[in-house]
């Protein structure tokens, strides 16, 4: 804009130019003063509180905090799909144990034996007899026991496998949940910024206006408001996938609108890696379904080896004969008969078994060795990278803030002198603006470190009492 039309847009209402810089920072620093008080109300916290009073649990995050997010954890356990089918998954396996100890069925036979080919007549010969018997398969003492082994623990690492769906759903929950509250904040915070930027505007063109400073400084500062505008397109348009993707863990099929999450806050805990590392052996359920399957494996494995002993088949029956053509009567008769299987061929069929289970049973105990390293790894990353930003995160809120806002409140009484010049004033405000936003980034990768460190250790919302594994059948398990 020109300065002359500034000059005449101003030429009603002229004022001494001592008076102008003195007015303009008043007016700045209400303004200024009047956004943080808003922010600080947002945030429920003083701005320059002690950090003591930063730090606060999730719990106490505020009406529309955890409760939210507990009312929300609540909808995903009764709704969401995949704990529905891992749910079914376990039921179904619950009923497979009984049937896997059950004898076979019997069988039931009728018939005629030993009928002569010339006659019709069930008279004309002595062995002649309708017969009616029942047999029924007995597996070798151990083998039923053992099938019941198999199937116990393949229900047990399904009963796992169902547990760690449920904590991987709330975990996916919490994570979406933060994302979708630093957004929000994220977006408070770009409007606050863009109202301060516009009035950094006027002074700018009221300094402008009056010969006291130059158009570099209206361009900057409309740039800047520019820039916060295009922020808040960014934004708008990340806000509905994060709400799609929390909806999908929800298992949400209707338009019931999401509660407003709470701005990130700190919710400090003591993170002791030994402890972790424990908890996670001791409770991760995905551990120790890895467990339950290299036990199950090795119980596989004795019944591979039981197949080498016969299984038996007795058999009862009834005979009945009719009585002799001279009407004498012919006595009924009764058969007792055990037969068993020759497992004959090893070679070919039973050893070849045994090295299929023994290769699971290993195979088992290598993916959990595998796991185990795996989930210590990631244990060690994520409690690192909650220490630090919790490090980071109390640097931002006792040293960084608050010495980028004197920074800001020096700057414009040196600017009420004319000891600074306007970009350093607008930089100084945008140090503010960054400052708040890597907090909130900051506290935000703290709660979600925090949410995978308790899907890592196994920490679940799902009250349960499931079946203690056996010790693993290696030693160095």
């Amino acid at each position: 804009m020109a300065a002359a039309s500034f000059n005449r847009a101003r030429e009603p209402a002229m004022i001494p130019i001592g008076l102008i810089a003195p007015v303009l920072a008043a007016i700045m620093l209400s303004t200024y003063a009047q956004a943080e008080v808003s922010s600080g109300a947002d945030r429920g916290a003083p701005t320059q509180a002690a950090p003591e009073q930063f730090v606060e649990t999730f719990a106490a995050a505020g009406p529309q905090g955890s409760a939210s997010l507990a009312t929300l954890i609540t909808e995903a356990l009764e709704n969401n799909p995949e704990i529905q089918a891992a749910l079914r998954e376990r039921e179904a396996a619950q009923q497979r144990i009984s049937p896997a100890e059950a004898l076979d069925d019997p069988v039931l036979e009728a018939g005629v034996i030993n009928a002569p080919l010339a006659s019709s007549t069930f008279n004309r010969e002595d062995m002649t007899m309708k017969m009616i018997g029942l047999s029924q398969r007995f597996p070798f003492p151990g083998k039923r026991g053992l099938r019941k082994d198999v199937a116990a623990r393949d229900a047990e690492a399904i009963e796992y496998g169902y547990q760690e769906t449920v904590n991987r759903v709330v975990r996916d929950i919490k994570i979406t949940y933060l994302d979708l509250g630093l957004t929000l904040e994220v977006i408070r915070l770009v409007e606050k910024n863009k109202l301060i930027l516009e009035e950094l505007l006027h002074i700018a063109e009221d300094h402008y206006a009056v010969g006291r400073g130059n158009q570099a400084d209206v361009l900057k500062a409309q740039t800047q408001i520019s820039r916060m505008a295009d922020e808040l397109l960014k934004l708008a348009r990340e806000r509905p996938v994060i709400e799609a993707e929390l909806i999908r863990a929800l298992g949400r099929s209707g338009n019931k609108p999401l509660p407003v999450p709470a701005p990130p806050q700190l919710r400090e805990e003591t993170l002791n890696l030994e402890s972790l590392l424990e908890a996670a052996l001791a409770h991760r359920p995905q551990l120790l379904a890895l467990q339950s399957l290299a036990a199950r494996n090795d119980k596989a494995l004795e019944l591979a080896r039981k197949n080498y002993y016969p299984d038996f088949d007795v058999r009862m029956s009834y005979g009945q004969r009719d009585n002799m053509p001279d009407n004498s009567r012919r006595p009924d008769m009764v058969s007792l008969t055990v037969a068993m299987n020759l497992p004959v061929w090893r070679g070919s069929k039973l050893q070849p078994r045994e090295a299929e289970s023994l290769a699971m049973r290993d195979r088992a105990l290598s993916t959990y060795e595998a796991q185990r390293n795996e989930v210590a790894a990631r244990l060690r990353q994520q409690t690192a990278l909650a220490e630090q930003s919790l490090k980071s995160a109390r640097l931002y809120q006792t040293t960084i803030l608050p010495q980028a806002r004197l920074t800001v409140e020096s700057t414009l009484a040196a600017y009420r002198v004319n000891r600074v010049d306007f970009m350093t004033l607008l930089d100084s405000q945008m140090t503010v603006f960054n400052s708040e936003i890597s907090l909130a980034t900051t506290m935000a990768g703290y709660n979600k470190a925090l949410a995978e460190i308790d899907l890592l250790a196994g920490k679940s919302p799902v009250n349960s009492s499931p079946i203690p594994p056996e010790p693993m059948p290696r030693e160095s398990m």
